[in-house]
């Protein structure tokens, strides 16, 4: 596996060595000893899997006491994927990366806690499936609008969908009495 770091610390962009033939491929999409030997020793407790039509925004995301790690990748589709730092004590904080996965490319990327997440769909269709560290308790559920213009996050999207829950989330300063003490 290759590790690339990011602009946002512990933000790490993972792609797999793909193994290709004439029935197609294969990859190791985790392998507890390889994430661990780069660094990556988190426990995942939980895996999800989403699929979303073009244009669909989904974020941003976070949960407020009980942080969660997320290794996300696309499974089918494209989309652009959006972490954006908040954690208090971080030199990034309030800082944004995006990356597109896709079906083609197969990166997958790290989120370490106390981040929050998004992404957009570029595709007709994109299944987005991720591991995470914790638990997922509606009660502690964080979020910030995805169109914040202090964040200035391009979305890449031209009529974006978005959940009527996902619309009414707070600005970044709004939200930032929620985030982890991280």
């Amino acid at each position: 596996m290759k590790l690339e770091e990011t602009i946002l610390q512990g933000v790490l962009v993972i792609t797999p060595k793909l193994y290709h033939d004439d029935r197609g491929f294969f990859l190791e999409s985790y392998n507890q000893k390889v994430f661990y030997e780069m660094g990556i020793r988190a426990t995942f407790v939980q895996d999800n899997h989403s699929q979303s039509n073009l244009g669909v925004v989904r974020g941003l995301h976070f949960q407020i006491k009980g942080p969660q790690g997320k290794l996300v990748r696309c499974t089918s589709g494209r989309i652009l994927d959006v972490v954006l730092d908040i954690r208090r004590k971080s030199p990034t904080y309030g800082k944004h990366f995006t990356i597109e996965i896709n079906d083609q490319n197969k990166k997958m990327l790290w989120i370490p806690p106390g981040l929050a997440h998004g992404f957009s769909v570029l595709s007709l269709v994109a299944d987005v499936q991720y591991k995470v560290t914790d638990f997922y308790k509606p009660e502690d559920e964080g979020g910030i609008l995805w169109n914040d213009p202090e964040l200035g996050i391009d979305w890449k999207v031209i009529q974006p969908i978005i959940s009527t829950k996902d619309e009414s989330l707070p600005l970044f300063r709004e939200a930032s009495i929620n985030f982890p003490l991280l």
